[in-house]
């Protein structure tokens, strides 16, 4: 089953943030809780880890896209 890694909402006022870093590749094995990307706003940086264990199958966005809070940014396949 795929499940879609979204941006976290870190704020009720977050609207968007920065994809500054991939720690991931497409087709690597992911655990739950491993980090799999990094997002900027315009307070911290944040490593954002994965919700559930399987393949990173496809990221949807680039490194240095603007991406709005809650927007699928990767599909991890299950296991």
């Amino acid at each position: 089953m795929e499940k879609k890694l979204v941006v976290p909402k870190l704020r009720p006022e977050m609207e968007d943030a920065v994809l500054c870093a991939w720690l991931k590749e497409d087709g690597d094995s992911v655990e739950a809780g491993e980090p799999v990307y990094e997002i900027e706003t315009d307070k911290v940086v944040v490593q954002v880890e994965a919700s559930c264990g399987g393949v990173l199958k496809k990221r949807l966005c680039e490194e240095g896209d603007t991406v709005k809070a809650e927007q699928a940014v990767a599909v991890i396949e299950e296991r």
